[in-house]
């Protein structure tokens, strides 16, 4: 099965204090982090969603490979960023496709091939930690039109996910998926 990467990493951060993309740990910027767990867990292409402070990404990231595309809408929330990279995958011959928010800098590749295995064009998953739901997401390309027409706000795929009864895979033992909002969530 052939498996896109979608990294959503066009947010402001308002609540961390700037873009996440732009937040470096270890040396290396998230995005760049990011983008890289999916390349290397075999998902191409990778396509990254750019808004806020989109040139100084350009200008800092590496994104080796990927295609970046812009989100001219990115201030009404990460839905428009998953419209925006679902609409980057019209016409690729993907099965579906792993989506991975920047400010989950836990997630490993162990993590993206566990739902990466379950690829298939009618497939929804989504890794879960402890019993709740969390990222990375599998959809399914049979999928993608209606994600991308229930993406609004912040919500991203949520009410998709949980109205189409997406698949919980345990992913706690191989990573940790916890969002970092504020500059005190950052790992150690």
């Amino acid at each position: 099965m052939a498996v896109a990467g979608l990294l959503l990493a066009a947010g402001a951060g308002r609540r961390f204090g700037g873009p996440k993309a732009l937040v470096a740990h270890g040396g290396v910027l998230w995005v760049d982090r990011a983008a890289a767990v999916l390349r290397d867990a075999g998902c191409a292409p990778v396509v990254v969603v750019l808004g806020a402070s989109a040139s100084s990404v350009r200008a800092r990231a590496a994104l080796t490979g990927c295609v970046v595309v812009d989100n001219p809408d990115w201030a009404t929330g990460m839905g428009s960023s998953l419209r925006a990279g679902l609409d980057a995958l019209a016409g690729v011959a993907a099965d579906a496709v792993v989506v991975l928010p920047v400010d989950t800098p836990g997630v490993t590749v162990a993590a993206v091939e566990r739902l990466r295995a379950l690829a298939s064009p009618g497939a929804l998953a989504r890794a879960s930690y402890d019993g709740a739901p969390g990222h990375p997401v599998l959809i399914g390309s049979g999928h993608w039109a209606g994600v991308a027409a229930s993406a609004v706000g912040d919500a991203g795929a949520r009410d998709y996910l949980r109205v189409h009864g997406a698949l919980d895979v345990p992913c706690g033992d191989v990573a940790d998926g916890d969002d970092v909002d504020h500059p005190r969530d950052l790992p150690t």
